[in-house]
């Protein structure tokens, strides 16, 4: 699985696609596009369900995400994370951080 990601306007929500390996050789990619997804003002969606691995780096992008997101008043989630994305945020207790979402679908509704 190669490393990607992307972002993609959802109306009312920015989606963020995060797939393969979140380490520190490519979490300042993710953080960038996370921060940009949040400066256009609408909720921000990431995708996590493609994540095979992410290390503190890449934690430390999504926690970025989330302060930013808390500071311009825009709603930030985490949508489908991965077992492994899930075990490490729970090893953090993130979980109870971050609004952790099941779906796009789910997000459309809570992050408005």
């Amino acid at each position: 699985m190669a490393n990607e990601v992307h972002s993609e306007s959802a109306p009312p929500l920015n989606l963020v696609h995060v797939t393969g390996e979140v380490d520190l050789s490519w979490s300042q990619d993710v953080r960038t596009c996370i921060l940009k997804a949040i400066a256009e003002g609408r909720p921000v969606a990431v995708v996590l369900s493609e994540v095979s691995y992410i290390d503190s780096s890449g934690i430390a992008a999504l926690v970025e995400g989330l302060q930013t997101a808390k500071q311009r008043g825009v709603r930030f989630g985490l949508v489908s994370p991965s077992s492994s994305v899930r075990a490490v945020l729970e090893l953090a207790r993130l979980d109870r951080v971050f609004t952790l979402l099941a779906s796009v679908e789910q997000a459309r509704t809570e992050l408005l």
